[in-house]
This record gives structure tokens, sequence and C-alpha cells, in this order.
């Protein structure tokens, strides 16, 4: 589905499920939000699946020319002119203008030869369905909608009717065309779009105006077009043309159209009512009780309602729409405002609501103003509301006088931190400046630290992250905790493992017994694990455990996933998975969307390696949306997706990834992106056969490693596919030496995938020198039997290809059969199409069947009904599964079949069929 329909694709799932049901469906909601987009997504399906399109869009203005919505909608039915009566006929020669009319339009021989021509069109055989779809209804010339009242309502079900209808309140509506009423009404589908969520108005944002909103901005545009589409592009622009953008907790600036709108509707209202929705709109959650205490009669805000701009509910007062509000505070005068928001400070009783008001009104140092919108902001903070947190503890900080020096470090260093969680980088990088800036002492080297974290997690050059944490280490006392969790973060930030190592030991040693740095003291000794097996120093888990039992419910943000990390380099992927997934669930309740981020990247990596790729899948496209929306790098995300993709078979695709980041690699000297993008491209190459590529990435990818000093490299495990790149290519020097390296790995952490890595590689180098591969065969056998079913199964099927080779190339046929069998059908279970062709091209060469070109019993069903024409939905109601499970099975179907296409596989089954 494009763009334009983004968020929509339930409700598109939803109507045409409905219409292929034979069920009248009228899409309804306000202006803007979508009902057209909507409506040409599902025409240009029912076109796709072969439906005959009777379609009108009628506008205001020809609602005065009679006749010319049915002349569209009867159009592709001229040439059936001819089966109707005489009568019936010239009354459609004057619809259609296909002829002279001489007499005046009888609209019932009309309304009869439309039912006439639905009728013929849906007796058709030629086509599956007929579709009448009207968009926006209401602008429907009369004499047209009384022809068509009269002929749907004698024709449903046998035609599929689609009409839009623009309605705030659609379920109190008449439907148009009297679809409510008569034969058609107990069918009739009303359905109400809704609002756009934050992640849908992203990419509608992004594809209209052609950039990125920053993530809070764009919550904050989400929240004042209340998730109207339309409202929102309009919004955006208004934002985007400003000079900067709006700082949190400022106004949005109100789109002209609606400042217009507004203004209008306040020339027509009395000044009390003007001055009652002015002190509504610059309240939070304004009341009738609230309001009240402000001098507020609830009379003055009837012709406020009247007018369509304001809705009493009970206590409540709401603005029909949020973007009103904004106009309105964009009218009120500078002065005008502060006193309003100080007559609203000092009535209100909600101390969130007094310290929100007091942040807007006062102007000069106060330090209790100042604290009372610290607390708020601290209130806000817990409550997952960091950008709203950041604003108060910046307006905490500017009124703090002179002489509490402490309290303004204090806030200044919080705004800065709520910036940085709320994932907007470029501001908290300013706030994170200026805190560095003003303050002094430890103070500075705290707000240092934050920079340095901001610079980190926004992918500034590694000089420059480094630089930070260092001058934040020369400004902490030497010996305090402060000092210790600035080596913590070090050991986080440095990436060669020497450096690193030696910055969480002092870490560990300075965190020691300080209950407020548990969490911290827990990570850095996460940290000093991790750092002493990259430097190949054998592994002392015990301080994995230890830190485990340290760090409380709250796991630090600074190295909470290297547990996780490190039981997915053992490929415990069960238990890695479980803490990853526990701890996005608290990430999202704080609402920290960066960390999510990097979550479900984890994920993504741990579901990649566990062979449950819809699931990495699923995590990466979060990931990416996430991204997307807070400007993160996109290396991580791409290596992730182009390691899926090659492991699907999509080469291409892979290796045009791997190009661009090696690219990027080479123009920003960034040795992890050179790492990950050789390692892709690697992959990709050996996979599409092209063996001397692929060694020479394999190649690059070792001398970076080497030369960062990485002498266990957890995260990456590429020995095995470079020691087959170089054996295919004839390098079997560089072969044996890949061997000893890969054997010194297993021996320093022996894991599942050395295991089985080293058993394949024996054979692979066995069958290239010529040797028996017998005893390579057994150990090979034996490392599958070790490593249990359930795990690396992507490794276990490529053993099996390799065996089944090996025993073809020794002449042991029968055994070779069943290697390279049982590897397809694995294979097939992944969905590694590349490899699931080249383990059947092997067993070919046997000269014998594979057994995996059988269809199960469900993909039997799904094959005949789809050679039937049948569309996946109606395979999927059929069968009574997910249209994606449809989609998996013919997958399998056309692979098992060799067939592309469903013309192909319609033959293939007929073939079937006749051969018994």
């Amino acid at each position: 589905m494009g763009a334009a329909v983004v968020g929509r694709d339930g409700v598109v799932d939803q109507v045409r499920r409905f219409l292929t049901e034979g069920r009248p469906v009228l899409l309804e909601g306000p202006a803007g939000i979508g009902k057209t987009m909507v409506h040409r997504a599902l025409l240009d399906a029912a076109a796709r699946d072969g439906w005959l399109l009777l379609c009108c869009a009628p506008t205001e203005t020809e609602r005065a020319l009679p006749f010319a919505a049915l002349a569209d909608v009867l159009a592709p039915l001229a040439d059936r002119m001819g089966e109707l009566s005489p009568p019936q006929r010239a009354a459609l020669t004057g619809v259609l203008l296909t002829g002279d009319v001489t007499e005046p339009i009888d609209e019932r021989a009309v309304g009869a030869a439309t039912r006439a021509l639905l009728e013929a069109a849906a007796a058709d055989p030629a086509r599956p369905r007929v579709l009448v779809a009207v968009d926006d209804a209401p602008w429907l010339d009369p004499p047209s909608e009384r022809a068509l009242r009269f002929a749907l309502r004698r024709v449903v079900p046998r035609v599929a009717v689609l009409v839009t209808a623009r309605a705030d309140r659609p379920r109190e509506a008449p439907a148009p065309l009297g679809l409510d009423h008569g034969a058609t009404g107990g069918s009739l589908e009303r359905m109400a779009l809704g609002p756009l969520g934050v992640g849908a108005l992203h990419h509608v944002l992004r594809a209209e105006t052609g950039r990125v909103l920053p993530r809070p901005l764009l919550v904050r545009v989400a929240e004042e077009s209340g998730g109207n589409p339309l409202l929102a592009i309009e919004l955006a622009r208004a934002v985007l043309r400003l000079p900067q953008l709006p700082a949190p907790g400022a106004d949005l600036p109100a789109a002209p159209s609606l400042r217009q709108l507004v203004a209008d509707r306040l020339a027509t209202l009395p000044p009390p009512t003007r001055h009652a929705i002015r002190l509504a709109a610059l309240s939070g959650v304004p009341t009738l009780a609230g309001l009240a205490r402000a001098g507020v009669d609830a009379a003055d805000l009837d012709a406020a309602e009247e007018a369509g701009l304001v809705a009493v509910t009970g206590e409540q007062v709401a603005f029909v729409h949020p973007v009103y509000a904004a106009a309105l505070r964009a009218e009120v005068p500078p002065g005008v405002r502060r006193r309003l928001h100080r007559l609203l400070a000092d009535t209100a009783q909600d101390p969130d609501e007094r310290a929100r008001q007091l942040a807007r009104c006062v102007d000069a140092p106060d330090a209790a103003a100042a604290a009372e919108i610290a607390a708020a902001a601290a209130r806000q903070r817990a409550r997952g509301a960091p950008e709203i947190a950041a604003g108060l503890y910046d307006t905490a900080a500017r009124l703090t006088p002179p002489d509490h020096a402490d309290a303004h470090a204090r806030w200044r260093l919080a705004a800065a931190q709520c910036r940085y969680d709320s994932g907007d980088y470029p501001a908290a990088r300013a706030a994170a400046e200026l805190a560095v800036q003003e303050l002094t002492g430890p103070a500075r080297g705290e707000a240092l630290l934050v920079r340095a974290v901001i610079a980190f997690s926004a992918d500034e050059p590694p000089e420059t992250i480094v630089g930070y944490a260092e001058r934040a280490l020369a400004a902490a006392p030497e010996g305090s905790t402060l000092a210790g969790r600035i080596h913590a973060h070090l050991g986080m930030i440095r990436d060669a493992p020497d450096p690193a190592r030696r910055h969480a030991e002092r870490a560990v040693a300075l965190l020691a017994g300080s209950p407020a740095d548990r969490a911290e003291h827990a990570a850095a000794l996460f940290l000093l694990l991790f750092n002493e097996v990259r430097a190949g120093l054998p592994a002392r888990t015990e301080l994995l455990e230890q830190g485990l039992a340290e760090e409380g419910e709250e796991p630090s943000w600074l190295a909470g996933n290297v547990p996780a990390i490190w039981w997915r380099a053992l490929d415990d992927h069960d238990r890695s998975r479980e803490r990853l997934h526990r701890m996005l669930e608290r990430a999202a309740a704080r609402g920290d969307e960066p960390y999510q981020h990097e979550l479900l990247c984890h994920l993504g990596e741990t579901e990649l390696l566990a062979g449950r790729w819809a699931d990495a899948a699923a995590h990466l496209a979060a990931a990416r949306e996430l991204g997307e929306q807070y400007g993160a790098d996109a290396a991580g995300v791409e290596w992730l997706e182009g390691m899926l993709l090659a492991y699907r078979g999509r080469l291409d695709a892979a290796t045009r990834i791997a190009e661009a980041g090696l690219r990027k690699a080479a123009e920003t000297d960034d040795p992890w992106r050179r790492r990950i993008h050789a390692q892709l491209a690697g992959y990709a190459a050996l996979t599409g056969g092209r063996l001397a590529e692929a060694a020479r990435h394999y190649g690059v990818l070792a001398a970076t490693v080497d030369e960062m000093g990485l002498v266990e490299p957890i995260a990456q495990r590429f020995e095995p596919d470079w020691l087959e790149a170089c054996v295919g290519a004839g390098d079997l020097a560089t072969a044996e030496a890949v061997l000893e390296r890969l054997a010194v790995r297993h021996r320093r952490l022996p894991r599942p995938w050395t295991t089985l890595g080293l058993a394949r590689s024996r054979v692979l180098l066995a069958g290239a020198r010529g040797r028996d591969p017998s005893d390579a065969l057994a150990e090979l056998a034996a490392a599958r039997a070790a490593v249990p079913a359930g795990v690396l199964p992507l490794d276990r099927a490529r053993c099996l290809l390799v065996a089944g080779v090996a025993h073809r190339r020794v002449r042991r046929r029968r055994e070779a059969r069943e290697a390279l069998s049982a590897a397809a059908a694995e294979f097939d279970a992944l969905g590694a199409a590349a490899l699931a062709a080249r383990a059947r091209a092997e067993a070919e060469r046997t000269g014998g069947r594979v057994a995996p070109r059988q269809l199960t019993g469900t993909e039997l069903e799904v094959a005949r009904l789809a050679a039937a024409g049948r569309t996946n939905r109606i395979i999927a109601d059929t069968l009574f599964i997910s249209p994606k499970t449809v989609e998996a099975n013919l997958a399998r179907v056309y692979r098992k079949l060799g067939v592309t296409s469903r013309a192909e596989l319609g033959a293939a089954m007929a073939r079937g069929a006749g051969d018994g």
C-alpha cells in the first residue's frame, strides 16, 4: 500500500472483505481524514482483481448538472445499451449524451435502465464482481441520486457498493442513497475513519513536505491536528515556514486558513465570550469550575458553543478541534496573555496546572516559582513526558536567582537530559552546550558527560565523542563517583577493547559500594566482562552474575543490553530475547524512544540468528520507523535488513545496501560501518556464487577487526563463510589460516556456531584437498547432534548442504540425496530461497528426486484455489487462515513446483491433475 493510505491497511482489508461478500460499505469521517485516499486504494485493489468499476466523484459545482454523476457511473456500460428496451434506451441516450434528445428524460425509465445495465453487468461471467463506487456522495446531483437509489436497492448484493461521505457524527447522519433502509439496510457496513497515529502521520508528512520532523514535534503536530492528515500537513507546513523549529512547550503556529477561520468566528462573539474562550485556550484542561474561579460565567460559553468552537459536556470544556485553541492563543497580544496566565496560576488548584501557568507569566528571578515549576517538571518526567519536562526545567533554571547555583545546575542538566530522552538530539545538543557554558566545577563535568552521551547516540565522529568524555573526566574530582560514572561511559564509548577495559576496571573500583550508583556499577561489571573477552582474555562470567544481582529492577541504559548481547553470542537466543523484551517494555513505559530503537535492533539481530525471520523483519521495521522520526543513523538497521534480504535470497538488494554502506564507511573512515557492511557484502557474494569477491570482502573485515585490536569480535561470526569463499576461489593457503583462526576462537570460547562452523569448514577443506571426507563428515554429524534442533537453523541446514555435496563427490549418492533433500526442506522452512535452490540443484546432480517438492495438505489447498483465480483474501477466508499464511504457503508452492506466476501455477496444477 502506498504512502497515501499508510496506517489504513486494516480498514482497506476489512472493506475489501465486506465488498467481496456483497455488503455495501459507507466510509465516513470529517474533511481531510483520508476518505478519498482509502477510496482510491480500494478501487486500485479491485481493478487488480479484475472487477468492473463503475465510479463517480461528484463535486459541489456539479450538483447543479442533472445526471452528471450517473453518466460517469454508466459510461463503461454504454456499449450494452442495445440490450435495453426502447424506452430505457431513449432515456439513457439523454443521460449519456450518445444521441439526439428530442423529448424530456423520463426519470423512472432512467432508474429502470440503470438497474437493467447493472444486472446485466453482474451476470457477465468475464468479471468476478461489479463495483459501484461514489466518492463524496452528498454532492450527487438529485436526478443521479434518485436513479442510483432506485437501482442499488434492487441489485445488492449481486453488485458491490462503496460510498464515502463527509460527516462529523457519522452514526447519527442518514446514509446516502438510502443505503440504511430497505433491502440494503440490514447489510450496510458503516465505517468511520478515525485519526491517524504518530507513526502513520510521520510517513504522510515526510511524503508531503519532504522533511522529517523531530519526534517530539511530530507528536505535538499529531495531537494538535487530532490525527487528521490534511490538518497535520497544513500545520507541518506552517511550522516549517518558521525561521527555526518551535521549542518544546512553545505554541505551534496555526495555519493561515485556520487563523482566518477562527478570526471570522471570534468577530461575531460578544466580549465576555471572547474572554472566556481565551482563558479556556490558555488552560491545560479547561473545566467550568476552573474557569469559574477565574471569573467566567458558564453562560459566557454559550455563544462560542453555538459558533462551533467549543463543546461543553458536564464539567469539561473542550475545543471542537485542537487547532482552534492554538489559533486562539496565537491571536492573544503578549501583554494580555501574561495577565491571563497570571490569573489562571492564581486560581489553579492543581499544582501542575499552576506551575504551567507560572512558567508563562513569571519573567524575573523567583526562587519559589522556579521550585514549583521544577517539581512539576519532575512529575512530568516520571509520567513519561520528557519533552514537556524539558521546557519546564529550562524555565525553572532561567528563573533561579544567582545565589541558588546548585538548583540552577541541577535543572539545567535535567533539561538537557530530558531533551535527550525525548529523542530530539539537536535540541539536546544545544541544551547540553548551554549547560557546559554556564556551569562550573563538577556540574560542568556532568554537562560534558551528557554532551558525550548525546554525541554517541547521534553518531557524531568518534574523536568528538571521546573528546567530550575526556573533558568531563578532567572536570570531575579525582576518585569521585562522578569520575567512576564517566569511566563507565568511556568503557562503552571506546571501541578499542584495551582502553575500554581499563576504563571499565576503574569504574568498577570507583562505583563499588555506592548505593546511588548500583545500576552504573552493574553496567561497569558488564562492560568489564565484555571488553576483557573482546581483548582475548578468558570470560569471567562471575562478573555477569554479580552485575545481574546488583542492577535491581531497572537496568542501566549504559550497558543493560550487554547481557543480552552476551547470551546471543553464546546462541542462547531465548534468554537474550526475554531480556530484550523486558527492557523494551520498560523503555516504552518511560517514553524512551532512542533506547527502544536500540533494543529493537538487538531483537532483530537475535531473531535473525534464531531463524525467526518474520519477527526479525517486524522488529527492524519498527526500529527504522522510530529512527526516521528522531534522526538516528540508519546504518545498523540497514545492515540487518540487508542480512535478512541476503538470507531470503534477495541478493541484488542486499548487495546494493552493502555497497552503499562501504562507500559511507570509506567517506567517514568508520571501522564499525566497514566491518558490518563488509560482512553483508561477503555473504551476498558468497550466496550468489561470486566467491573471489566474497573472499576479498571477508579479508577486509578481518583486517579491520585486527587493526582495532579486537581479538574476539563477539558480535561477528564470519570465519566459516570466509573459508568457504576461499575454498571456492581456490585459495587454500588462506583457507587453512582461516580454519586455524576459527579454531582459536572456538578454544577460547566454545559456542554452537563455532562448533558447527568448524565441522563444516573441515569438510570443505578436506574436499578441496582431495582427502577422504569420512572423518570430517562424522565430526559434522556429531556437531549437528550436539546442537539442539531449534538453535541456529540456517547454520544447521548449511551443514547438511556441505555434507550432501561432499557425499556426492565421493559417489555416495543415497547419502547425498538424503542430506541435500533434508537441506532443501530446512531452507524452505526458513525461507532461504537461494540456498534452497542450490540444494535442489546439487540434488539433481545426484540423479535422484527431491522429496521437498511434494506439497503439504495446506499448500495443496492454497495452490488449487490460487490456480482457480481466487485472491489471497478469498483463499484466507475459505481456509480460515490469515492472508500472510496464504502468502507464505504460495511462496513455498512456487519454489517446490518451480513456477513464478499464477498462470504457471495453473498449468502445473492442471498437469498434476492429468497425471492423477
